[in-house]
């Protein structure tokens, strides 16, 4: 891997971090000590935005004493933002599972964190990260 892991989390992972901590939290901790690099796409600020405001979770959100804006201003500072360019065919049952994908592959991250073992399942069956020589990783579509 070369230098800090570059990471892209799964909007569930995010939103473990920020309501309940545990090893979410560590990850997100982490890339504020600069020792991970994470990356988002604006498709993902979108889902997290939208599941972060769902009434389900509004009495956790309430708990740690942010607003739903403070946490996504928060990840976005963080987070690189990167252009992630829609995938030519869906891959995944579930298109949110597309959009992680597709922010991997333009990080060209080293890690796909997710807490959802369908759906990382089914992004490894489309996604192979590829070591080469001189530390060179790259993503390909299968």
């Amino acid at each position: 891997m070369r230098g800090k892991p570059r990471l892209v989390l799964d909007t569930n992972v995010v939103v473990s971090a920020f309501l309940w901590q545990g090893t979410p939290g560590r990850l997100i901790e982490l890339a504020g000590e600069k020792e991970a690099q994470l990356f988002t796409s604006r498709a993902l600020l979108d889902e997290l935005a939208a599941t972060l405001a769902k009434k389900k979770l509004a009495k956790y959100v309430a708990a740690t004493g942010l607003t739903v804006e403070q946490m996504l201003a928060n990840y976005r500072r963080i987070a690189k933002l990167v252009t992630a360019n829609q995938l030519e065919q869906q891959v995944s049952r579930d298109i949110d599972d597309d959009a992680v994908l597709a922010c991997a592959l333009a990080a060209r991250a080293d890690l796909i964190v997710s807490g959802d073992d369908a759906g990382a399942q089914e992004l490894q069956r489309h996604a192979h990260l590829d070591r080469r020589a001189g530390g060179q990783t790259s993503w390909r579509l299968m």
